[in-house]
Order: C-alpha cells, then sequence, then structure tokens
C-alpha cells in the first residue's frame, strides 16, 4: 500500500499506529535513502556475528523485514528474536513471517525495560532516535551489558550535522532525494512537523562517543549516505 499518511492535515504528532503501519515498508523505501543497500549491510553483519548460531534481538522490528532475510540466509540454528511496542507494526510482521516461513519470535515489548539475555547481536534500525536522549544512553547501556564478549550492535539512524550550514544543506539535500520519490512539498512539511520533538537525532560523532561510552570497544561507520548512516559497534 502506498504511503499517503501525510497528504491530509496532522492532527497529532507522528506514531507507529495502524494507519503507519499499513503503510510503513513503502515509507520506509521512499523516506530513507538506500534503504534496501543498509539493510542488505546490516543483514551481511549480522550474519558474521550468528556464524555458530546464538541469539539475536531487532529493537523496532516494526514488520520484521531484516529479521526474515536474516532467517532465509542463516545456516545455524540461532534464536532471532524482535521487539516492537506497535501491536499494528507485530500483526504485519506475523503475517509476513508466516509467509515466508520464518522462525522469528515477536513480542509487544519496551525495549527499555525488557530482560534481556545474554546475546551475539542487537539491530535497531532507526530506533534510537525516538528515545528521549536522557534515558538513550541507558538503554546503550543495557545492549552492551547483554551482549557476548566481541557481540555486535548494529544501528542505523538519522543524523545532524553541528555545521550550521551544512546541516542545512544535508537537510536540502534529504528533501530533494523524498522529493523523487513522489513526496510533495506538503507531505514533507507535514511529516516533519509531526516528528517535531519526538525523533531526535544525534551527529555522527555523538553516536560514536555514546557508544563507547556505554561499553563498546570500537564503533564506526560502515554506511552513510548524507544525514542517514549505519554504525556497528563491537563489545
Amino acid at each position: 500500500m502506498n504511503d499517503k499518511v501525510f497528504t491530509k492535515a496532522i492532527k497529532k504528532q507522528f506514531e507507529f499506529d495502524e494507519e503507519v503501519a499499513a503503510v510503513f515498508d513503502d515509507m520506509l523505501q521512499r523516506s530513507v535513502p538506500f534503504y534496501k543497500e543498509s539493510l542488505k549491510i546490516s543483514e551481511f553483519f549480522a550474519l558474521k556475528a550468528l556464524i555458530d548460531g546464538g541469539r539475536a534481538y531487532d529493537l523496532g522490528c516494526s514488520t520484521a523485514t531484516l529479521l526474515i532475510n536474516i532467517s532465509r540466509k542463516l545456516q545455524t540454528k540461532a534464536t532471532l528474536i524482535g521487539l516492537d511496542n506497535s501491536e499494528a507494526m507485530l500483526e504485519r510482521a506475523r503475517k509476513k513471517c508466516e509467509a515466508f516461513k520464518a522462525d522469528i519470535e515477536l513480542e509487544n515489548a519496551d525495549i527499555l525495560e525488557y530482560d534481556y539475555k545474554e546475546a551475539n547481536l542487537f539491530i535497531s534500525n532507526y530506533t534510537l532516535q525516538f528515545v528521549r536522549p536522557l534515558i538513550r544512553e541507558e538503554l546503550v547501556k543495557k545492549i552492551a551489558s547483554s551482549l557476548k564478549k566481541d557481540g555486535m550492535f548494529i544501528f542505523s539512524e538519522k543524523v545532524i550535522s553541528h555545521h550550521s550550514k551544512l546541516h542545512k544543506d544535508l537537510i536540502e539535500c534529504y528533501y530533494d532525494f523524498k522529493k523523487e520519490q513522489g513526496y510533495s512539498e506538503y507531505e514533507i512539511v507535514q511529516k516533519r512537523e509531526a516528528l517535531e520533538n519526538v525523533l531526535i537525532p544525534y551527529s555522527e560523532e555523538e553516536n560514536i562517543k555514546m557508544a563507547k561510552n556505554c561499553g563498546f570497544s570500537h564503533c564506526e561507520v560502515v554506511f552513510r549516505w548524507a544525514n542517514f548512516a549505519t554504525f556497528i559497534a563491537i563489545k
């Protein structure tokens, strides 16, 4: 189904409700530059992290696209767990898992309060940016403490620049991308307003510093397009 959520006037802040869930896969493809490519990179390193099996968590798994892709290529037995607090998203994830016969555990859960078991891998695609900065670091600490030694945390985020002109130009570049995907100026403005104070991105440097402060020995960007980046942090 095509994303037309913001063709009408917004009446509330952005949330992952039934209306968004119904068009979410299309929204991602048209709103996140090189989304398929960033998923491919995440999938590649996820399979490396699970080469001997183990456990993986996807935080904010939405419709479970990445976990399904991973499950189809796994060569060993691994436990794949998708967590999301949107029942609408999880309902679509369950239907996709059933269609692809993917063995994935899906739970409606608060990723801040969840009792994680020891894992080899954590994934978070455009999820941390929706966690308030005051508690975001606590979540990353919890992720690090739940990982085995040399465990991996793969996360993608929208990023900002602290150079005012560059930051403005990056946003303009991104809006040009969205227009090329068929979004109107009105839809772009509507979504920006809906996300105001809901999506709070860090800079590339701030994400790396956060990961290292929270117990990861190494963190770097493995893919970036303008103000979108995929990071890998290793415990």
